[in-house]
């Protein structure tokens, strides 16, 4: 979640900069002018990928998919543990797994290294 809370805040303060940018407060940089290429050719700015996520989809599809990664977590928070969780919907699906398997480990008193997953 932190991960995702660093890139909302990245492009909150990249979409007011490139405002302020365009009305002539403040001066278009380069790393700027970049993005606002970008959002013309309807992809995702750089400043936004060094911090999200590896996708290749276009701008459009990238932010419908973050909104939904976004509520998925938004839905953990709120209503508790899903029934089911959306593994590539993280940034680091590895890391959860993995924590998966500790906490069934300790839950269970089970040594870590005698359980895996099966698929």
């Amino acid at each position: 979640m932190e991960k995702f809370n660093r890139l909302l805040s990245v492009i909150q303060r990249s979409l007011k900069d490139i405002e302020r940018a365009i009305y002539g407060f403040i001066l278009m940089s380069e790393d700027l002018d970049g993005m606002y290429i970008s959002l013309q050719n309807g992809t995702v700015p750089s400043n936004w990928a060094a911090v999200g996520y590896p996708s290749l989809k276009p701008l459009a599809t990238w932010y419908e998919d973050l909104k939904l990664r976004v509520e998925m977590f938004r839905l953990w928070l709120v209503e508790g543990n899903p029934h089911a969780y959306w593994l590539s919907g993280f940034f680091f699906p590895q890391g959860f797994m993995t924590g998966s398997l500790q906490t069934h480990a300790r839950l269970h008193k089970i040594p870590i290294d005698k359980i895996s997953f099966g698929f």
